[in-house]
C-alpha cells in the first residue's frame, strides 16, 4: 500500500502562481510533447485522493474529465458532489488515516494523492510514502508552495532522477522510515 504524489513544481517549489495559475507548467517551449512519466504513473495507482482546490482547478480545464480511475473528493466544506460530476467523484471528509484505511480495505492500495493543501495534510500524518516531482525551471517569486510549516522533519531518499533536453527535471523520492 503506497500513498504516491506526482506533481510538478517551480524552480522556487510553488504548485501555483501568485493568483492560482497553472499557465507557466507550458511555460517552456516543448513541454507538450515530453513524456513525464504521467501515463505510466497513473496506470500504476488505483484511485487519486484530491482536495477540492484542485478539484474545483480541474472542473475549470476547458477539457472533459480527465481521469478514468476513482477519484476520492476530500472537502469538509462540500455538502455534495457538483452537478455533472455524480459518478466521477466521491465526496469523503474525515481523519486522513481513516479514509487511507477506509480506501485501502476497499481495494484501492496504490493512492495517487494530489493538491498542495491535501499533499500539506498527508505529509503532516506521515502518509506519503513516496514523491515524484517534476520542476520546471521558472522562478515564479511566490504563490502556492508544495511544502507548508511541518512539526516535524520526514526523510526520503531519492531513487532516481531525470534531466530533460528543456532543463526540466524529475525526482523520485521514497520515505525513508
Amino acid at each position: 500500500m503506497s500513498n504516491i504524489v506526482f506533481i510538478a513544481t517551480s524552480l522556487d517549489g510553488y504548485i501555483a502562481d501568485k493568483n492560482n495559475g497553472v499557465d507557466w507548467l507550458h511555460s517552456i517551449p516543448e513541454t507538450e510533447s515530453l513524456d513525464l512519466g504521467y501515463d505510466k504513473h497513473i496506470a500504476s495507482t488505483d484511485a487519486l485522493v484530491m482536495g477540492r482546490n484542485t478539484f474545483e482547478l480541474v472542473c475549470s480545464f476547458d477539457c472533459d474529465w480527465p481521469y478514468s480511475k476513482p477519484v476520492f473528493l476530500l472537502s469538509n466544506t462540500m455538502a455534495e458532489i457538483p452537478m455533472g460530476y455524480e459518478g466521477k467523484v466521491n465526496l469523503m471528509r474525515g481523519d486522513l488515516k481513516e479514509i487511507v484505511l477506509q480506501l485501502n480495505n476497499a481495494g484501492f492500495k496504490q493512492l495517487y494523492i494530489d493538491g498542495g493543501i491535501t499533499i500539506q495534510n498527508f505529509l503532516k500524518q506521515d502518509l506519503i510514502d513516496e514523491m515524484i516531482i517534476t520542476t520546471i525551471p521558472i522562478v515564479l517569486g511566490g504563490g502556492i508552495s508544495l511544502f507548508g510549516e511541518m512539526g516535524q522533519s520526514l526523510r526520503f531518499a531519492c531513487i532516481s532522477s531525470e534531466v530533460y533536453g528543456n532543463g526540466i527535471c524529475q525526482n523520485r523520492f521514497v520515505r525513508k522510515r
